[in-house]
């Protein structure tokens, strides 16, 4: 049995492992990397993974670094089923299909301006038409449940409390009359975070995929963090500025939102304007409120009794272009909450190409950010960003907060990893960069005498 690499080594992004045993093929995520451009050139199907000859897919979550690839995955061949929980199927479709719209749209704008340069024209990565298919080959399975994937191969999908529908996968390989156990933790989320429901580690293994992306620290507790956000929110408020707080569209965005939802609620601040400006934000938050099920129990009854909405009768949403540049004429105090995330995209870059140079506004960074993102960049304290071809200097207030993370930091990773330790699993280290999987890997062998294996992109490992 072998499992080939094909993204997320040493990196955060790409999640795609390919699993090969002497009856059965799988492919166990197949996401897009993201951030800068050396990692988005190799947003491509490699050739050896065969996507004709695979017997399955398996996908622990929704999030475009897990699924982007899917549509050229479909375009190479794959006709099979693609296992997802019901949550993810419908993050995977949003997210899926946005990323479509924007490729197309890029494309063309950038085949106008090849053809008045008469330059060879180039193609999307991937369409519509392809992202269609790919949700029509979503199979629905649940929690908990054992199924039958390949011959060979049966999976169980469980809890990993990092987005709706989001899940590890554990995996029984039958190979010469042996069974071994693997489990892909796919992202992690934490303990007694609001709205989603917490991880379940996995109780045998004998081979764990384990998730870096914070493998070298310890977030803030979550009650610093609301702390500081909240004393952020008063100071802009008092500014008079405008709140720019870039967001991913699933997960960070409901929390965000359920956060000043409480401090409303609890008069921390008095109702203030609110703009949720991001179409599939605004999607993603409708699922949410779909898939009260998944939600932890708190969450679930504010939901179910429509104190959440009453929290929040000062949010607007931003549904076209037009809303969205009629936020450049309002006035303070104001918070806008638009994606992308890692600050690499989407309408969060028009609101910095017009406010970063005000020192009314308060940007609040609360997600990861990538290596050459301009979200790092604020992070570092650069005096001037470059926004769509233009320079803009930097003299707004910038603040990032880890706490919000979505992600296992060291500690939970350690406490879910826990469980199986004593059958003494092998232990590879993925979805991370280099610092961080060294860290977590002297972690684990300080606590548990477990040496860890740390594979580059396309590395073929032996189980």
């Amino acid at each position: 049995m072998y499992v080939t690499l094909y993204g997320a080594a040493e990196e955060v992004t790409g999640s795609c492992y390919f699993l090969q045993t002497a009856t059965a093929k799988l492919l166990i995520d197949c996401g897009m990397f993201q951030g800068s451009k050396r990692l988005e050139l190799q947003n491509r199907i490699p050739a050896s993974l065969g996507a004709k000859t695979l017997n399955g897919v398996l996908l622990t979550h929704g999030h475009l670094d897990h699924c982007g690839r899917l549509p050229q995955l479909i375009k190479a061949g794959y006709t099979g089923p693609i296992f997802v929980t019901e949550g993810t199927a419908a993050i995977a479709k949003l997210i899926l299909t946005d990323a479509a719209k924007i490729e197309e749209e890029d494309t063309e704008r950038e085949n106008r301006k090849r053809r008045r340069e008469k330059l060879p024209l180039i193609k999307p990565l991937f369409r519509l038409s392809e992202t269609r298919q790919v949700c029509q080959q979503f199979h629905l399975v649940e929690y908990y449940q054992w199924f039958n994937v390949a011959p060979g191969i049966d999976a169980q999908f469980i809890e990993a409390g990092h987005i709706l529908g989001s899940a590890s996968i554990m995996l029984k390989v039958t190979e010469d009359n042996q069974i071994k156990n693997l489990v892909f933790s796919g992202d992690l989320g934490r303990w007694d975070a609001p709205i989603m429901l917490d991880p379940s580690p996995p109780v045998e293994a004998d081979v764990v995929f384990l998730e870096s992306t914070y493998g070298d620290r310890i977030h803030p507790p979550l009650a610093q963090t609301l702390t500081e956000f909240e004393t952020l929110i008063k100071k802009g408020i008092a500014q008079k500025g405008k709140i720019l707080i870039p967001t991913f569209a699933v997960g960070r965005t409901q929390q965000i939102l359920y956060q000043l939802a409480s401090m409303i609620r609890r008069k921390v601040i008095a109702p203030l304007p609110i703009y949720l400006d991001s179409p599939m934000a605004i999607a993603a938050t409708e699922l949410y409120a779909k898939h009260v099920a998944f939600m932890d129990n708190e969450a679930k009854e504010l939901q179910i009794t429509g104190q959440l909405h009453s929290d929040l009768a000062t949010l607007k949403t931003c549904l076209t272009v037009e809303e969205s540049k009629a936020l450049n004429n309002i006035d303070g105090p104001a918070i806008i909450l638009a994606g992308a995330g890692m600050c690499n995209a989407g309408r969060i870059l028009h609101h910095f190409l017009r406010q970063l140079n005000s020192p009314e506004t308060l940007v609040i960074i609360v997600g990861y950010q990538a290596k050459g993102s301009i979200g790092r960049d604020l992070i570092a304290g650069v005096s001037q960003v470059k926004i769509l071809g233009e320079t803009v200097r930097v003299r707004a207030t910038v603040a990032g907060l880890d706490g919000f993370s979505a992600h296992a930091d060291q500690k939970d990773l350690l406490r879910w990893l826990h469980p199986c330790t004593a059958g003494r699993p092998r232990v590879v280290l993925t979805h991370g960069e280099s610092h961080s999987i060294d860290q977590l890997a002297y972690q684990i062998d300080e606590t548990y005498k477990i040496k860890c294996e740390k594979p580059k992109q396309g590395a073929k490992l032996q189980f």
